[in-house]
């Protein structure tokens, strides 16, 4: 029987990763305690890192919480930190905590306004290049005031039903009710690819104008309230704050998102199909005709949700989480929501990456009782006081394309407070640099997948496939923004600070 059992457990580690990435994972675990008693806690400490990045970098193979959640625990079970410290971590960053668990369950019950809102802004703009920049903006926007994710989540949705829906009529076929497939004839396959890389564009300029506009507000993005908190700014001193990088990155990537239309380079440019638009035409006509007075109050209901919502966040009147937790009460009472598992699904999108975050700061905790990153950061500080925020912004993009832009900013922030708190740096410094790591989180971290959320929620969503969006043509879909997103970003930090 032991013999039949040892295999079962091989084969259930980790379902259905690769094996060679299951094998790794148990050469880490192996390893570390080997590491920590020939090497010590600050070289194993290290070493920890490389492999805790190892796993945010393949989060396709596994979502890292499993892999990077064994490494935490053993982390704590060795001796590298101790379950106090993590708990101080978490209890530090509860605010972020609050944010992803009520903020975006309560943008889940928004989601018919927002599917209204893309769906009459791509049925309504026919030009290609003014309907990517409106798409760009209205992402930036929402992203500006909600969170990058949930957006991102509500885009894939639109998507999602627009290619259902052409699909299924195409695979209808001519009037004698033969059903054929779209992908086998060819005047259907031609619009359909046209329409693959219609979407697919507009979804890459969606996923860009998160990032633009996630780096604005203080809960655009789950690192952003993290430095504010730690920084004691308020939603409006977070914004006055980032405006000298943020604005002039705004009008880069939305000036960026119109070039890329008019000369169709790096994939952009494709048009919606006539005979794909008038499908979608007739399909919402028909969806607006059957929409009665319950479905029209319940949008109200979610309207004017949003608009406390925005003066909740505005004027900080609360906490964001508890704003959140507002809106869900709001809209679930007013819409006649009342049943638990109905409200449960709406927390289903935040709880794994809430989970995720607390294994960041178990990691966090390693670097901070063994002092790894104490070196680099009195390095980049001893530098002149005009140099740092650059070499910081630089640091935080480079690692940001690599691994998850909510670790390294709750790695370097931390560490740059406690300068602050030594006295090592000034206030006015410590705000400058805690700008640069802002932007340099969230700017160049658009390069991959890797490092923003949103982008690796795309990825692995069901639109990805059909409309054949890879790991490898999203990372050269995202090359020009990358450029221009990192370039005027690292200008505006170098001479506008």
């Amino acid at each position: 029987m032991s013999e039949a059992i040892l295999p079962a457990l091989a084969h259930n580690f980790l379902g259905q990763a690769p094996g060679w990435y299951k094998r790794t994972i148990i050469a880490f675990l192996l390893l570390n305690p080997l590491a920590m008693w020939l090497l010590g806690p600050y070289l194993t400490g290290w070493l920890l890192i490389i492999e805790f990045i190892f796993t945010l970098a393949m989060a396709l193979k596994c979502y890292p919480l499993l892999p990077g959640g064994l490494l935490a625990m053993e982390a704590l079970a060795i001796g590298m930190t101790s379950p106090e410290a993590l708990y101080k971590e978490v209890l530090g960053n509860f605010p972020v905590i609050l944010l992803l668990m009520f903020m975006v369950a309560g943008i889940y019950f928004m989601k018919d306004l927002l599917l209204l809102t893309f769906t009459k802004l791509i049925l309504g703009v026919r030009s290609k290049s003014a309907l990517a920049l409106l798409f760009s903006l209205v992402a930036a926007v929402l992203s500006a005031f909600l969170d990058a994710l949930t957006v991102t989540a509500v885009i894939i949705t639109v998507a999602v039903g627009f290619y259902g829906v052409y699909h299924k009529v195409a695979s209808a076929g001519p009037s004698d009710g033969a059903s054929v497939d779209p992908d086998e004839n060819p005047l259907h396959r031609e619009h359909l690819e046209e329409f693959r890389a219609f979407l697919r564009s507009l979804l890459m300029h969606g996923a860009v104008g998160t990032a633009l506009g996630g780096v604005c507000t203080l809960v655009g993005e789950p690192q952003n309230l993290l430095i504010a908190g730690v920084a004691g700014w308020d939603f409006i001193q977070f914004f006055k704050l980032m405006a000298p990088v943020s604005m002039p990155v705004l009008a880069a990537g939305l000036l960026t998102c119109l070039l890329l239309e008019k000369t169709g380079w790096f994939g952009y440019g494709a048009r919606l199909p006539r005979p794909v638009r008038k499908v979608l035409e007739d399909f919402a006509t028909a969806e607006q005709a059957k929409r009665k007075a319950q479905q029209k109050a319940a949008l109200m209901v979610q309207a004017i949700a949003a608009i406390l919502l925005v003066i909740g966040l505005a004027l900080h009147l609360a906490e964001v989480g508890f704003i959140g937790l507002m809106v869900i009460i709001l809209i679930a009472s007013f819409n006649g929501i009342i049943d638990e598992h109905q409200i449960g699904k709406s927390f289903q999108e935040a709880l794994p990456f809430t989970s995720l975050l607390v294994v960041f700061f178990a990691i966090v905790a390693v670097i901070h009782e063994q002092h790894l990153f104490s070196p680099i950061i009195h390095a980049v500080l001893a530098l002149p006081p005009e140099q740092q925020p650059s070499m910081f912004f630089i640091a935080n993009g480079v690692l940001s394309m690599i691994s998850d832009n909510v670790f390294v900013a709750t790695v370097y922030i931390s560490e740059v407070k406690q300068s602050l708190d030594a006295g090592e740096i000034t206030l006015e410094q410590f705000e400058r640099l805690a700008v640069a790591i802002n932007t340099g989180t969230n700017l160049p971290s658009v390069a991959t997948p890797n490092g923003q959320a949103a982008f690796l929620f795309l990825l692995t969503s069901a639109i990805a496939p059909l409309v054949r969006l890879s790991y490898g043509r999203m990372v050269f879909m995202a090359l020009p923004y990358t450029l221009v997103l990192g370039g005027v970003g690292l200008l505006a930090v170098t001479y506008w600070l």
